[in-house]
């Protein structure tokens, strides 16, 4: 027997809870790039359109690069260009991203449980890839049952690489479409903030702040563009949904 036995059991506990319910491996990194690569195709095009929308805009072609490898948000990102090509300034451009992006703050809260058991570096990693598709893919799989956050990682390298890629072939592209007004690309924002919009409507009461945002963005639109259209919009319809949300009457 042991000379100090507590010793010897505080090293098993030790070890034991070294041991996380949730790792973070190469396996997992292979499930999630795996799964996540049907909706690579459609991120890729995406990609290509905003690399179009971003030179025509006036970006050079590393600046869209840059801007898709750093914002990596495709609303923030056709938003903040159609605002420039609109002749909106940094503030407003900044602000629109801010705008556009303040979901990442829920879904990273949503992931916290899971990527709080990782490393720093893992699961920072993880979050600087998250996007709208690999977080709805990363939460489905986890509630039915994947553990390895690893998952988040490879979901969010699926989509990282065809994202940029894209846009580069959309930036080089752009001799051959001078004008993707003719595509009608420049409406490809709209049609994706509203299916994005009508996934999350529950009931008819929904509607309420969709309602005073669209009416704030025409205000705003004739008397005030320039980019901040959408600012607007977006601090409206937020701001009814939360006077609703506390007066349930």
């Amino acid at each position: 027997m042991p000379r100090y036995p507590w010793r010897e059991h505080n090293k098993t506990c030790r070890r034991v809870t070294a041991d996380p319910d949730v790792n973070f491996s190469a396996p997992g990194l292979r499930r999630g790039y795996i799964a996540a690569q049907p909706l690579a195709l459609g991120v890729f095009i995406y990609g290509v359109t905003f690399g179009l929308l971003a030179v025509n805009a006036g970006l050079s072609i590393l600046e869209a690069m840059l801007m898709s490898a750093t914002v990596y948000s495709g609303s923030a990102q056709t938003a903040t260009v159609s605002g420039l090509a609109a002749g909106a300034g940094i503030g407003a451009s900044v602000a629109t991203i801010l705008m556009l992006n303040a979901r990442y703050l829920l879904y990273g809260a949503a992931l916290r449980p899971w990527l709080g058991q990782a490393s720093a570096a893992q699961a920072y990693s993880s979050l600087y890839l998250l996007g709208d598709s690999n977080w709805v893919l990363a939460m489905k799989a986890h509630a039915n049952g994947e553990a390895d956050a690893g998952f988040i990682f490879g979901s969010g390298i699926a989509m990282f690489i065809p994202w940029v890629g894209g846009t580069l072939l959309g930036s080089l592209a752009n001799e051959w479409v001078a004008d993707p007004k003719v595509l009608g690309l420049d409406f490809l924002l709209v049609a994706f903030c509203t299916a994005m919009g009508m996934g999350l409507v529950k009931s008819r009461h929904d509607f309420q702040p969709v309602g005073v945002a669209v009416v704030i963005a025409l205000i705003v639109d004739r008397f005030a563009p320039g980019g901040w259209t959408i600012v607007a919009a977006g601090l409206a319809g937020a701001l009814s949904a939360f006077a609703r949300k506390e007066d349930p009457t």
